[in-house]
């Protein structure tokens, strides 16, 4: 599971990550080197935002054109201000077209920063301004929150491109301390609802300063949200829209239909910067999102749990309409995000961005696969010479079955062994999963994605990664999950999973034996399976609607156990009294079926009594002792349960 904190080591002065001030009020500014005009601070932290600032300077060097892009409030005007002496235009400010011009043919100027390029209407004139410049003339860094290049006037401008990145936790938390927020809670709280961002974290200390209370969260959300919307408004006049984005916040991600709006306010909302197009409809990037959603939740705590019970209502219909893997893995995702157990949201962060690239493992990726594989045994405290011999026999064919995560500067930060279960590596999964085997590989022929470890240092990335991984679950159709780790375990619990139970053997010599779990993600499975993630109380089903051949597996399977029979949903059919009854229907079934006058429905029969009555160890086992080639095995398992089935539902008729 993640580690806490980052790896990065970037400081910054207190007085630097606080939100940004307005310049002069006319004309053209400078902007001293050392930060915002009037701020104080210890020269000690003066190489906060080293890199940030580094890849700035390397590309205003490189270009005459620069664009500095990203969302209100992340320090976009403070790391422009640490470039040196500047000359600064204020888009925003009535005569600033004027001023720019003057500033373009001032000679002695290092470099022109135009801030606040935020308004459409002011993108072309600012465009036809730049175009008309003459003679020598400084490099000029323009400072927004969208990218100039989605804007018409400027898709032929190669304009170069500067991203902002949010602050280390450790860097809010001294803004925090600096702003006199001396109660730990206070500073914890203001770094948990910053996630990064300078204006949620300077927003925060002075909701703690005006008088709202550390431990209600949703009061200092919402002196937060109201700055954010302030700021917003400079794009967006009127009120109307600002309750429809506390809407959006809560589900996550909406359409017309969803956020039920007419044309007009959507599509004012999908103007607003902040505001992102999705497969899914409209969405709030994260930290943003979850603050607006505090503060819902605290101003109106029963029509936030309304709405998104509604929002899981909608998803789900979705999702039984939908016909592509692709089309289910995005609903999955809301789901996740709609889930009723906050651990499932703070863990797999439906509606954080991905910052890493996720793709399958090749040949060259073998050493870093292994040197991550070291390191999360290590970090799991596993006996490493175990692990490390587990992880050489999945490396033993290649890394076919290893999905790696590498950051934007290509290192790799994360890896997962991730298995398509099928006839060449069911002999390696089976080992992991032991007495379990059957009851989590299903009672037909073993498909599905098997879960041997996945690990990466960075929550963030980490998030992707379990994300990832339930894509292809949905893709494959299932996901089989062993694990020693204690998180884990409350995560699959979190998220409905289906526990078999531990293994027998302490596989990775840490004193904890791994537990399995499974979890069905057909079309079929999945709307059921976001209905009891959206109701936290709901227990897991272990079977689907009549007369699903699964069922009879299933019922097979607990014969022995009359507790586990009682429990099946079979029990429901009119013809079916208790679970003696069904008992001693399954054996005549069995019996009938490999007493048939048809040479495969024999067969059949026999593979399901050699399997379910003889209690014959494992799928393999079974096909060896009837002389069968698997894919013949799984054929005839197959076709049994389907007779056995059409014949239960025909008495059930």
């Amino acid at each position: 599971m993640p580690l806490n904190g980052s790896t990065d080591e970037h400081r910054h002065t207190p007085e630097e990550t606080a939100a940004p001030r307005r310049g002069h009020a006319t004309g053209p500014g400078r902007a001293a080197g050392s930060g915002d005009p009037g701020a104080g601070g210890s020269g000690g932290t003066a190489l906060a935002g080293r890199t940030q600032l580094a890849g700035l300077r390397r590309a205003v060097a490189a270009h005459r054109l620069v664009n500095l892009t990203g969302p209100v409030g992340s320090g976009k005007t403070r790391l422009a201000a640490r470039l040196g002496s500047v000359v600064r235009v204020e888009l925003d400010r009535p005569g600033a077209l004027d001023d720019l011009s003057r500033a373009l043919a001032e000679p002695s100027a290092d470099l022109l920063v135009v801030d606040n390029a935020d308004r459409r209407g002011d993108l072309g004139a600012l465009r036809d301004t730049l175009d008309r410049r003459t003679g020598h003339h400084p490099p000029v860094l323009v400072l927004s929150r969208r990218p100039l290049l989605a804007h018409p006037a400027w898709t032929d401008s190669e304009t170069a491109a500067v991203t902002t990145r949010p602050l280390p936790d450790t860097e809010i938390e001294a803004l925090a301390t600096a702003a006199g927020i001396d109660d730990p809670a206070g500073r914890a709280l203001v770094t948990s609802l910053a996630a990064g961002v300078p204006l949620l974290a300077a927003a925060a200390c002075r909701a703690l300063h005006d008088g709202a209370p550390a431990e209600v969260p949703g009061a200092v959300a919402d002196h937060v949200t109201g700055e954010i919307l302030q700021r917003l408004g400079r794009e967006l006049p009127g009120r109307r829209w600002q309750h429809a984005l506390r809407l959006l916040a809560t589900v996550g991600a909406g359409d017309e239909r969803l956020l039920n709006t007419g044309p007009e306010l959507f599509g004012a909302l999908a103007g607003l910067s902040l505001v992102r197009r999705t497969v899914l409809g409209l969405a709030l990037p994260d930290p943003y999102r979850e603050v607006m959603e505090l503060a819902y939740r605290w101003r109106r705590p029963v029509d936030h749990g309304a709405l998104r019970g509604r929002a899981a209502g909608y998803r789900a219909a979705q999702l039984r309409a939908a016909r592509t893997p692709a089309e289910r893995a995005h609903l999955v995702e809301q789901g996740l995000f709609l889930a009723d157990d906050p651990s499932v949201r703070r863990t797999l962060r439906p509606m954080a961005p991905s910052p890493a690239v996720i793709r399958p493992a090749g040949a060259a990726d073998a050493d870093d696969v292994g040197r991550l594989m070291h390191q999360w045994a290590l970090h799991s405290g596993f006996d490493t010479r175990r692990s490390d011999r587990l992880a050489e026999r999945w490396l033993g064919e290649g890394t076919a079955d290893f999905v790696i995560a590498r950051d934007d500067e290509g290192r790799p930060v994360g890896v997962a062994n991730l298995t398509v279960i099928g006839e060449r590596t069911l002999a390696g999964v089976e080992p992991l999963l032991q007495q379990h085997a059957e009851g989590a590989l299903g009672d037909g022929e073993p498909a599905g994605l098997f879960v041997g470890a996945a690990f990466c240092p960075d929550p963030m990335v980490h998030a992707q990664l379990l994300r990832h991984t339930l894509t292809l679950g949905v893709e494959h159709g299932r996901v089989v999950v062993s694990t020693a780790s204690p998180d884990y375990r409350r995560l699959l619990g979190g998220l409905r999973f289906r526990p078999h139970g531990a293994v027998r053997d302490d596989i990775y010599g840490c004193g904890q034996h791994p537990r399995v779990f499974s979890n069905d993600m057909a079309a079929e499975d999945l709307p059921m399976w976001l209905d009891r993630l959206a109701d936290q109380g709901a227990a897991a089903p272990t079977a689907a609607p009549l007369p699903d051949p699964r069922l009879i597996g299933r019922a097979l399977r607990h014969i022995g156990d009359p507790v586990a029979l009682a429990r099946s949903p079979l029990l429901a059919a009119p013809h079916m009294a208790d679970a003696a009854g069904l008992r001693a229907w399954l054996h005549e079934a069995v019996r009938a079926l490999t007493e048939s006058p048809s040479p495969t429905d024999a067969e059949a029969g026999r593979v399901l009594r050699t399997y379910y009555l003889e209690r014959c160890d494992g799928h393999v086992q079974a096909a060896a002792r009837l002389h069968l080639s698997r894919a013949t095995y799984f054929r005839r398992l197959r076709h049994g349960l389907a007779v056995l089935a059409a014949g239960f539902a025909a008495q059930a008729a």
